[in-house]
């Protein structure tokens, strides 16, 4: 907002701004604004420093309806806790009514206004303004970011008070409304943490943690905001494959507005009665939650401690990773590649050397030729697929162990409608997809072995060109062709367990998590919530970018550019290079440096998973 459109009138900001590094200095500015006519071009503003935080400035006496409308946009995008002042330029009933934790809609530029309709007079006492713009994304009342496209249009009435004569705002849309700049400079992306439902960690005895991606307020007590998620419960899309620890109805304790950390970094959480009588090793894993998800808010927390009753109930330091199983945090050991003989070689993770070593087992040892590979979660069995994609094998990385014959064959003609590359999951079980046209199909095999499972993936559209499981064993992502065209889909895997019977396991509620490209050629899990994906805009050109699996773009900035690149390779955690097969061979990118060529012979990189 502030930049000048034909047709309309120039306006500056009319907020205050306090900026936290210079001691909480308070610098109030006001606009000036039209006193009659149409508003237009009610824009986003640049983005700031996330420190700045920005105030509202609440309506003068005597504003027109111009700068009511003007105003009240400017308040919406301001670190107003209540939005108390955005209310201010409402009538009282309408400021009772109105729910700005209903939605957020974003837009690609800040909301245009122009007056619609009056009483047909200039002395009129009523007055209309349409509100119109294209919408990027909506969050929802459980802070969930889902991509959006289309016109938005919602209008925006006004009355004039008959004894104070001064204008508001009596009627507009349920949420909140603002551009795509005000909402990047408003919000942050946090990861608040669940349970996986039906499946464990990787090593068979801990719960597997999954992140569930929710947007909040940045300069508006972001600690207490994601404790309150948290205990509210998963978002809607990923509800029906995880669990929460905290028994139903927890809330902060009666009372408790702020939550802040103690100069020992620890948070103490009271907790109401519903949590009171919760066992030991229950209150670990609520505390094991609330430890995941303040990590991803602020380094000030290592250490969280839960009461209710006024009682203790435990504490939990970030040794956390000992109750429960996070992605992010398990480094591999090794990163996979296939070689210029189509042999499985490894070479150290963290190493910074060029030589690999052949993986131990059949499938390092040269027993059949290669075209890709992947490596069990616990780095104990490989799996890779024939040269001609016809084969899938599965061995054990013992050396001298035995290969045996393979676990799927595919039917498909021709070598670009045979198997896709696999991967593993953190149950152990196998994933791959059959491009066969004649019978499309995506694969499970449990424990790598036995007949394979056809699972459903409701809503698909086209072929898998690419499968990759999380870490966390309930969201998969698929590389899916259709008109010769590549799109990136998450869906959620659901398990049913019935007693005596086999699993029966799909894939729901697919969503594209790259809006904004036209092609996506690759990719790989990046983080808890995180892909890489190789992709080209538009008339663009080829790029990388990392996506969060809401389809919003996360903080990060965008890995260093490459051409050529055929397929990549990163591990949930950020410890590890980013690993690349491109035109110049296997290279890879440790942080802070640039790409760096490992070998000049070498094709599908993988790490564990």
């Amino acid at each position: 907002m502030g930049a000048d459109r034909e047709g309309g009138a120039r306006r500056g900001p009319v907020r205050a701004a306090t900026y936290a590094a210079c001691g909480a200095v308070l610098l109030a500015g006001c606009a000036s604004m039209p006193d009659s006519g149409d508003l237009r071009g009610v824009e986003s503003t640049p983005r700031q420093d996330t420190q700045v935080r920005v105030f509202a400035v609440p309506p003068a006496d005597d504003a027109q309806p111009p700068e009511i409308v003007q105003g009240f946009l400017e308040a919406l995008t301001s670190d107003d806790p209540h939005y108390e002042t955005a209310r201010k330029y409402l009538t009282p009933s309408a400021a009772k009514k109105w729910t700005p934790e209903w939605s957020t809609t974003v837009l690609e530029d800040g909301p245009d206004a122009e007056a619609t309709r009056s009483g047909g007079q200039e002395d009129a006492d009523d007055v209309s303004y349409a509100l119109t713009g294209t919408r990027v994304a909506t969050v929802d009342a459980q802070q969930s970011y889902t991509p959006a496209a289309g016109l938005y249009s919602q209008s925006l009435h006004l009355t004039r008070d008959k004894k104070t004569q001064q204008w508001r705002i009596d009627s507009l849309p349920r949420g909140v409304v603002m551009g795509k700049s005000d909402f990047q400079r408003t919000y942050a992306s946090v990861n608040k943490y669940y349970f996986a439902a039906n499946t464990v960690g990787a090593t068979g005895s801990e719960p597997a943690a999954v992140a569930d991606p929710v947007y909040v307020r940045r300069m508006v007590d972001p600690v207490t905001q994601v404790v309150r998620s948290v205990l509210n419960g998963p978002t809607k899309w990923l509800g029906p494959v995880v669990r929460s620890s905290f028994p139903s109805g927890t809330a902060l304790g009666k009372g408790v507005s702020s939550l802040t950390p103690d100069d020992q970094n620890k948070l103490t959480v009271p907790l109401n009665d519903k949590a009171a009588r919760v066992g030991s090793a229950q209150c670990s894993e609520m505390a094991a939650q609330l430890l995941f998800t303040l990590q991803t808010v602020t380094p000030a927390v290592d250490e969280v401690e839960l009461r209710a009753d006024g009682a203790q109930l435990c504490s939990l330091t970030d040794r956390a990773v000992t109750v429960a199983a996070r992605g992010s945090a398990k480094l591999p050991s090794y990163l996979y590649f296939v070689d210029g003989e189509h042999r499985l070689v490894r070479i150290g993770a963290e190493s910074n050397g060029t030589r690999p070593d052949a993986v131990p087992g059949p499938l390092g040892e040269g027993d059949k030729t290669l075209r890709s590979g992947a490596v069990s979660r616990n780095e104990q069995t490989a799996a890779g697929v024939g040269m001609d994609g016809k084969a899938l094998y599965v061995a054990s990385m013992v050396s001298g162990s035995s290969l045996g014959e393979p676990v799927l064959v595919s039917e498909g003609k021709t070598e670009n409608d045979r198997l896709t590359a696999p991967s593993w999951d953190s149950q152990g079980d196998l994933w791959v997809a059959d491009r066969n046209p004649d019978s499309p199909r995506l694969l499970l095999l449990e424990q790598g072995k036995g007949e394979p499972l056809q699972v459903k993936a409701s809503g698909l559209d086209g072929r898998i060109k690419a499968v990759r499981v999380a870490a966390d064993g309930v969201r998969i992502a698929l590389v899916v062709e259709k008109d010769g065209k590549g799109s990136l889909l998450v869906g959620r895997i659901q398990r049913e367990l019935r007693s005596g019977e086999r699993q029966t396991v799909s894939v729901q509620q697919l969503r594209s998590v790259t809006p904004g490209l036209e092609e996506v050629t690759a990719m790989s899990w990046a983080g808890d919530s995180r892909l890489v994906v190789v992709g080209r805009e538009p008339g663009g050109v080829e790029q990388l970018r990392y996506v969060q699996v809401d389809g919003s773009t996360p903080d990060a900035p965008a890995p260093a550019a490459l051409t050529g690149v055929n397929e990549i390779a990163a591990s949930e955690g950020d410890e590890v290079p980013l690993v690349a097969y491109s035109e110049d061979g296997i290279v890879r990118l440790p942080s802070g440096a640039q790409w760096q060529q490992v070998v000049t012979k070498g094709t599908a990189p993988v790490y564990p998973g």
